[in-house]
């Protein structure tokens, strides 16, 4: 049984790397050699998100295909193409993006994608404790 964290780490974050590399290097003309320096990752990461190698691609069109989640990664890349960096600012619009796919429960998508086979009582109290938000003691 994955955590919601291992989610995260393992599916949700390289494909919204992957959305972000790809429009920071399409649609505003950044080098990818740049955008590592950008995101922190290496180039040889950007690469491959850009080719569509590293990131899932049927997460990334559900991703793209969520409306809220389509107009916060735009945020993102316009402060990192703005500002040429990570900003405090733009972690935490990343870190909020990655919150709200939490609360609004398409992590739990996700997670059905990877296992199949998940217990729903388990999951039903995953559902629970997404749907209480991030500080709070379950």
């Amino acid at each position: 049984m994955l955590l919601p964290s291992e989610i995260e780490s393992k599916s949700l974050i390289p494909a919204l790397r992957a959305i972000i590399a790809k429009k920071l290097a399409n649609e505003y003309k950044i080098r990818e050699d740049q955008i590592s320096k950008m995101l922190g990752v290496t180039q040889a990461a950007i690469s491959n998100y850009i080719r569509g190698t590293r990131g899932d691609p049927e997460l990334i069109k559900k991703l793209l295909a969520e409306k809220q989640v389509s107009e916060i990664i735009i945020e993102i890349c316009d402060s990192i193409a703005t500002d040429k960096s990570y900003t405090p600012s733009t972690l935490a619009k990343f870190i909020g993006l990655c919150n709200y796919i939490k609360s609004s429960l398409l992590i739990c998508d996700i997670h059905h994608n990877l296992e199949s086979d998940i217990d729903e009582a388990i999951c039903k109290e995953c559902e629970s404790m997404l749907l209480k938000g991030p500080g709070q003691i379950y």
